[in-house]
């Protein structure tokens, strides 16, 4: 999971700070999320999702379908 993380945000052109800045947390936890030194919690994977158009498996490595799931 977290190998897609830091490759989403690099195909962004982002910096860890901005995405940080995003999830409302420091840049040092974001980047503990990065290198699997932190838990990523259930809201930030899905403010991560729906920030970069995935899905919350894609992420988690469940599945290489980068497309997210139909909104209800």
């Amino acid at each position: 999971m977290w190998r897609r993380i830091r490759e989403l945000r690099e195909d962004h052109d982002l910096r860890q700070q901005d995405v940080a800045k995003m999830l409302h947390v420091c840049q040092r936890a974001y980047s503990y999320y990065e290198t699997g030194d932190r838990m990523v919690p259930t809201r930030v994977l899905i403010a991560l999702a729906d920030f970069y158009g995935v899905s919350v498996d894609y992420l988690l490595e469940r599945t290489n379908e980068r497309k997210p799931y139909p909104k209800k």
